[in-house]
């Protein structure tokens, strides 16, 4: 199936239908984010941003959220 295909399908979706793609969608992306973070801090990717933002946390530069 192309994306175009896919496409095409969403818009002949009733309402409910598409809002429960558009959740199930949202999950989908940030689970997917979750597994890419952890796999970026697994391998190393992050430990320069990681250094820097303890570092900066040590010198009282972080700020509450």
């Amino acid at each position: 199936m192309t994306v175009a295909e896919i496409e095409r399908a969403i818009i002949q979706l009733p309402p409910q239908d598409l809002a429960e793609l558009t959740a199930w969608l949202d999950e989908y992306r940030a689970t997917k984010w979750d597994q890419q973070i952890e796999e970026d801090l697994e391998t190393g990717r992050l430990d320069v941003l990681v250094s820097e933002a303890e570092g900066e946390y040590r010198a009282g530069l972080a700020k509450p959220l």
